[in-house]
């Protein structure tokens, strides 16, 4: 990987990890497309960066995370990761096999867009508007349907925002706290990718991801050079996809995953 594809996966990463559109789906797709293979570091890179997507979460809700007098809003993301957690470690390796399914992944990009076409007939008359008003019960509900991206290709982003409609929070307001949980979750999974989980088990190059990532200086460079990007491209994805969400729907991204993944199917069936 050389620093302009790095810079290319990253802004991916940065705009699409909060929509409701799958960054996987759109990572897989750019690295295919840049000729860059399958390889250990790509994988690890991918989930590493959304460290610098986080960081945009938490400057831009600054106060809501650093309000240490709300001490409810800390205890409800805490219950809200948990099914993450515990699914997401035991389906591991389940997880990673699919990642290099393009097909699958592509499939899965067109369903969940079906999906979003229908949601805001689903849901019109919502009765939670802030995240003070989610109970903790709710929380974990949502935490729940988050799991559902663990399919990749269904947006982590869209199953919790539709998770929370079903809970009868608004748009904005479930978009929001998808983001918060998004925090806790995606950290989660950014520090078990770097300092647990092992890449490449079975093979002579096994190693942690932040191996890897010392290896040498040019993985560094990419790893700090990623993180950079994703963080600036994140701060304008989400401030844009709100208002977006908020004044038209979910039908636009509905079309739009449905569009890319016909063509994404008709690219690796013919690749």
């Amino acid at each position: 990987m050389d620093t302009l594809q790095a810079i290319l996966i990253a802004i991916i990463e940065g705009l699409t990890e909060f929509l409701p559109i799958s960054s996987t789906a759109h990572m897989g797709f750019l690295a295919s497309i840049l000729g860059m293979g399958e390889s250990e570091f790509l994988k690890m890179f991918q989930v590493s960066i959304q460290f610098g997507a986080i960081l945009a979460i938490v400057v831009l809700y600054w106060k809501k995370f650093f309000d240490f007098s709300n001490f409810n809003f800390y205890i409800k993301l805490i219950f809200a990761v948990i099914p993450a957690l515990v699914l997401g470690f035991l389906f591991d390796d389940m997880i990673e096999a699919v990642l290099g399914n393009q097909i699958a992944i592509s499939s899965v990009l067109i369903l969940g867009g079906v999906v979003l076409l229908f949601v805001d007939n689903w849901f019109k008359n919502p009765r939670v508007l802030d995240e003070k008003d989610i109970s903790i019960k709710t929380a974990v509900i949502i935490g729940f349907w988050q799991c559902l991206a663990m399919m990749p290709g269904t947006s982590r982003s869209a199953a919790s925002i539709i998770g929370g409609m079903t809970q009868g929070l608004s748009r904005k307001a479930s978009a929001e706290f998808s983001f918060f949980l998004a925090v806790p979750t995606m950290l989660a999974v950014t520090v078990y990718s770097i300092f647990v989980k092992t890449w490449g088990k079975g093979t002579a190059t096994e190693m942690k991801g932040f191996e890897m990532i010392l290896q040498d200086q040019n993985h560094i460079n990419l790893f700090i050079i990623g993180n950079i990007v994703a963080f600036v491209v994140a701060l304008l994805a989400v401030k844009t996809f709100i208002t977006v969400l908020t004044k038209y729907g979910f039908k636009f991204w509905g079309w739009y995953r449905i569009i890319i993944g016909i063509a994404l199917l008709i690219y690796f069936y013919t690749k």
